[in-house]
This record gives C-alpha cells, structure tokens and sequence, in this order.
C-alpha cells in the first residue's frame, strides 16, 4: 500500500470515528435531558434581559433588551435545528452542548454592562460577542458533523453563516467599539440583518426536520421557562415593598396572569399546531417550522419578557394609590398583546385560520396602554387578569379550537376564527 494510500486512509479513519460518534435523529424523537440542561443558562440569561430594562427604565433600554433577546433568540433556535437534526446526549454533540452552555453563561453575564452611555470601545460588550461567536462557530461545526453525507445540509449551513452571520459579526463589533447610544440601533441592524438574511437564505433550502415532535415540544419548553420568569418577576418587583394585605393580593393577580399566558398557549393551540406540523411533508414542513416557530415565537417569548417588566414595575408599586406610569403600562399592557398577536399568527401559519377574537383583544390592548398608565398599579393588573380570563372564555364557549374527534386535527371554519 502506498503511503498517499495510507494518509488518505487514516483520514477518513478519524472521520469516520467522528461522526461514529453522531446519531442521527428519527421521526420518532423526543426531547433529551440534555437538551433541557442547556435550557437552564436561557433562564439566567432571560433574567438577565429583564434586569437590563429594568435598570434602564427608557424606550431605548427596551430596544436593547428586545435586541439582546434576538441575539439570545438565535442562538438557542440555531441549536433546536441541531438537536433535531442529531441526538443531543449522544457522543460529539452532548460534548458540544456543554461546551456551549459554558460560552452562553459568560454571554448572560455580560448582558446588563452590554450597553454604555459613553461613546468609546465597551469590554464587556466585546466579552457578548466573542461569547456569541464561539457559540455560533462551535454549532456551525456540529451541524457539520450531523449532517454527514448530506452534502447539500453543508452547503446550506455553511452559506447561511456566511451570509447572514458574518455580516452581522462585523456590525456587532463596529457598534462595540463605537459605543454610546448609537450601539444600539447598530446591534439592532444587525440582528435584523441577520434574520433577513437568514430567511432569505433558508427559502426553498436543504434544511430537514426530522421530528414534529420533538420540535413543538421544544419550543413549548422554552416558552414554559420564559413564563417562568414573568414568576420571578414578582418577587423581584416585591423586594421594593413590604409585605401586606396589598402584596399578596397582587401577587396572587400576578399568577393568575401567569396561568392565562400559560393558557393561552399551553391549553389548546400548541397541540393543535405540532398536530399541524405533523401532517406536512418536505419542503412545506420545514417551512411552516420556521415561520411559525422560529420567528413568530420570538414574538412569544418577546411578549412574555415584556410581560414580565410589567409585573415587576407593578409589584414595586402595588401599594401605591398613584398612576402606574407609561413604562409599566407599555411593558405590561404592550407585552400581553404582542404575545396574544403572536399565538394568532402561529396558528394562522400551521391551520390558516385567525384566532379573530383573540386578535381583537390584542388590538385593543395597544390603545389600553393610556387605561393602564393612569391607573394604579393594583387596578391596572386586575384589569388585565379580568380582560384574560373574559377572552378564554369567549374561545371557551366559541370552541375557538375545536379538533376533530378522530384524528385530533384542527376544525375548519371554527366559528371563532372564520
């Protein structure tokens, strides 16, 4: 044997023992432990998201935090593509996701020093994005690995990096250095950037997705932990006050809120959009997913983040007898409606039907701001819970999400939706 012969040999030797060590995803696949492992750093880093709002106070403190929960956004969808492509606790990819939720925490810690008010270079906006990076290059290269012989998944996954991801990784580090207000509305551009191009990109691609259900049960679960921290933001929002009658009323207002977001989702339209998913086939499958659940459901964890900087602007004052204010009211008000006008869309997307009541109610929601800004806080949170409670019982009795009794498929013409 010759020694080209030999090299070439022991290269496809190491090769192979690498991607041995990946296996592939069935149709059949659920969601790992592993998976919700790497979840955990998410909760620290939505944490995160809301501290920085709330710190800021501003309109412009939520562009930023909106911003860096798009970043965050990315990422985490990047890696659900990659765990329904392979096994994320076998072999190669479980060593790749603890590598990942390592970069991920030192991103989450870096998240509410990202933004300064001087102009000049920011180290810890710098620290964001080499975290950010190493991220996205370490699932650049699993995804590599996972796709195996797939030659047109490598194709796809090496020119949505360059395309969308490169680009945007320029702009991050120019608006770090930069710094000031102006950083903001660069890291803004390019995280829309990102996303345009990245749609743009995935139209008529060489994605795959293997398991339906798999895929709606991952997003139901980070959706659950963004809930989570509208939970949390009670207490944050009580260490401001002290206990009393009007304390725990409204804490208990504030979970009753948090079972109606949890409704919203949980009760019926999640189901009856991964029954949806399930029956499409090729192209339109993946499609639907992406549209559907990669960028209508930023909107969703978006909508409950905002939630949550409401509740806790409304718990810090929940005793007091003055007008709530335009921040709490924005964030309150404005982030049930965006996550109500979300779920309409993903369910127009997956059964093209409209959830018309409930995109009545999101409607609605915006002019209420004014309501819920000249309100006390403990009647601006009452109203809101009321308002909720009223629109799942409207799709209650309308049979909003009436399913076939056999198949478990989603009903045409539901009188609720048109």
């Amino acid at each position: 044997m010759t020694e080209p012969e030999t090299g070439t040999r022991a290269r496809v030797g190491v090769r192979s023992r690498l991607l041995g060590s990946v296996r592939p995803a069935g149709d059949d696949h659920r969601v790992t432990q592993f998976e919700l492992f790497f979840d955990l750093v998410f909760v620290f880093a939505f944490t995160q998201v809301t501290l920085l709002m709330a710190h800021s106070h501003t309109a412009l403190g939520v562009v930023q935090g909106l911003t860096i929960l798009g970043m965050l956004w990315w990422i985490w969808c990047s890696y659900s593509w990659l765990a329904n492509q392979a096994q994320a606790d076998k072999g190669v990819l479980r060593a790749g996701l603890a590598v990942a939720t390592g970069l991920m925490f030192i991103v989450a810690v870096t998240i509410p020093d990202a933004f300064s008010h001087e102009p000049g270079p920011n180290p810890a906006a710098f620290l964001l994005i080499a975290g950010y990076l190493l991220v996205r290059a370490l699932h650049v290269y699993l995804y590599l690995l996972a796709a195996q012989d797939n030659a047109g998944l490598r194709r796809q996954v090496l020119l949505t990096t360059l395309l969308a991801a490169g680009p945007s990784a320029v702009l991050l580090c120019i608006g770090a250095w930069i710094g000031g207000d102006l950083q903001t509305w660069i890291w803004l551009f390019a995280w829309v950037f990102d996303a345009v191009v990245l749609f743009l990109t995935s139209r008529n691609g060489s994605w795959e997705l293997h398991s339906a259900g798999h895929w709606a049960e991952r997003y139901g679960l980070v959706v659950m932990l963004a809930i989570g921290e509208s939970i949390v933001s009670i207490g944050a929002g009580l260490r401001e006050t002290e206990l009393s009658v009007a304390s725990v009323v409204g804490s208990l207002l504030a979970i009753g809120g948090a079972v109606i977001l949890w409704w919203l989702y949980f009760h019926s339209l999640a189901a009856g959009a991964e029954h949806a998913l399930a029956r499409r086939k090729g192209m339109r499958k993946v499609a639907d997913a992406t549209i559907a659940y990669t960028y209508h459901h930023y909107s969703v964890i978006a909508g409950v983040i905002l939630t949550a900087l409401g509740i806790e602007t409304v718990m810090a004052h929940i005793a007091d007898p003055e007008p709530l204010g335009w921040f709490g009211a924005c964030a309150l008000a404005g982030g049930v409606a965006l996550y109500q006008a979300a779920t309409v869309f993903i369910w127009r997307q997956m059964t093209g039907r409209w959830l018309v009541t409930r995109l009545v109610a999101s409607t609605l929601l915006l002019p209420g701001i004014a309501l819920a800004a000249a309100l006390p806080a403990m009647a601006a949170l009452g109203t809101a819970v009321v308002i909720g409670v009223v629109l799942l019982i409207i799709e209650w009795r309308t049979r909003a999400f009436a399913v076939d009794e056999e198949s478990g498929a989603p009903l045409a013409g539901s009188p609720a939706t048109g």
